[in-house]
């Protein structure tokens, strides 16, 4: 069941984006009365699995879900028909039409993939509004479980101040992929506060290391389940260890510290059981461990309890726009940064790629609208982003020569077009294998 729930969030995902940014070109192209003679969800090699002919344009679902597209008659797209284009120019074809309206037909499918996104930043942002806590709140700093960020100078008990110099105002799950993506942190350690230069190949560390939180909150030490062959009966379920041979626990961090000191012992202890402290006895193992596994507690249990607390914020429609575009700049921002990161080999940002599995594995195992939709709006960057680069055979490679066009007045010629799409789509091929292998490779190697 869990595969087909994140199969078809998967799915339904990559239909809206791929229809939406194929209507992108669809819609000023008949606008401006050029013929469009398939529109396609995904690939249709050889065969469809679904067609149906309207009037001029042949509406279709293709058998390989690696994409879609529009083809307009007169243009040498992926298609690569060369026959159409040696017949004499139509007045309905593509390479009749005024290089400004071929230009807004180009650009129309990266114009719809942002617009959608912020369209649904704004959404979120009326329907959810915002959860974070108050960076100023967060009075017993982050939990750092990652050797590679405690090397590049960063522990347990921080507090995050700034990140390249912008201050930290709020603490949320984007926190991590800022710290990821920066050069330069301050953090508060002891009342003082510390400037940390953190390593060029950081990131490549990281996805070396294969553990994918940078930093989160420090947690209580909940007891989840106790092990069949524990030797401790005494702990249950949802039990909150607080006291350790007479030192209070607050934080799990704190009991692992510890326990590293009580290996093979039987201490006492206190954990909170039905909201009353409870003494108990427990024993330590060989290896500073109570042969429990962890469980954790909700954000109404957390701040009841102490630990923190939440900040919510309901935001009316009209509040809903400049909230959602700020969003929406923020998330641009940030693929931008990784995309040029992941072109500086220095960074190691490359190993992270990922092809379609790993586009299928961002997505949740049980269904979650707000999950769902925050997706989906950061793919609709991505998509709108590498649409744009100046690649022949994507978008940005079009955009490319119709602006050389508009500017020195002069036409590439269909054999360079040709070469061009050619050398395009090899490119994209390569990349689309590189992206993919690297999917497998870390499911052979287990990262």
């Amino acid at each position: 069941m869990e595969i087909v729930i994140k199969l078809s969030q998967f799915l339904l995902s990559l239909s809206i984006l791929i229809i939406l940014h194929e209507l992108g070109h669809f819609i000023p192209a008949k606008l401006f009365k050029t013929r469009v003679e398939k529109f396609y969800l995904f690939f249709d090699v050889k065969y469809s699995l679904i067609k149906k002919k309207i009037g001029e344009t042949e509406y279709g679902i293709g058998w390989l879900p690696l994409g879609g597209y529009v083809k307009i008659a007169g243009m040498i797209d992926e298609s690569m028909d060369k026959e159409q284009m040696q017949g004499e120019a139509q007045p309905w074809e593509f390479r009749s039409k005024p290089a400004w309206q071929r230009l807004i037909i180009m650009l129309g499918g990266v114009t719809v993939n942002f617009i959608l996104a912020f369209v649904i930043y704004i959404g979120m942002a009326y329907a959810y509004g915002d959860f974070y806590i108050k960076n100023e709140d967060l009075k017993d700093g982050i939990w750092v479980t990652n050797p590679v960020v405690e090397s590049a100078g960063i522990v347990t008990g921080d507090k995050i101040i700034s990140i390249d110099g912008q201050k930290v105002q709020r603490f949320v799950p984007s926190v991590s992929l800022d710290i990821l993506m920066s050069k330069q942190l301050i953090v508060e350690r002891k009342g003082r506060n510390i400037e940390i230069d953190l390593p060029v190949n950081f990131i490549g560390k990281i996805l070396d290391e294969n553990k994918k939180n940078v930093i989160t909150l420090r947690m209580p030490f909940v007891i989840g389940k106790v092990d069949a062959a524990s030797a401790n009966s005494e702990l249950k379920a949802k039990d909150i260890l607080v006291s350790l041979n007479g030192t209070k626990i607050k934080y799990f961090d704190e009991a692992q510290m510890q326990l590293e000191v009580l290996k093979n012992k039987k201490v006492s202890a206190v954990v909170i059981r039905d909201n009353v402290e409870t003494p108990i006895s427990v024993q330590v193992d060989k290896d500073g461990k109570l042969g429990v596994t962890l469980g954790g507690l909700q954000e109404e249990s957390l701040e009841r309890l102490g630990y923190y607390k939440f900040s919510k914020e309901q935001y009316g429609f009209l509040e809903s726009f400049p909230i959602g575009i700020d969003r929406g700049v923020t998330q641009l921002g940030n693929y931008w940064k990784q995309l040029k990161a992941i072109f500086n080999p220095s960074t190691g940002a490359y190993k992270g790629v990922g092809g379609f599995a790993a586009i299928y594995n961002v997505f949740p195992d049980t269904w979650s609208w707000e999950t769902f939709w925050n997706i989906t709006a950061l793919l609709s960057i991505m998509l709108g982003v590498m649409n744009l680069l100046p690649i022949p055979a994507l978008d940005g490679g079009h955009v490319m020569f119709l602006l050389y066009e508009m500017i020195t007045g002069k036409t590439p010629s269909d054999k360079f077009m040709e070469k061009a799409q050619l050398f395009g789509f090899v490119l994209l091929i390569s990349l689309l294998l590189f992206a993919n292998g690297n999917d497998i490779y870390k499911a052979i190697v287990g990262k």
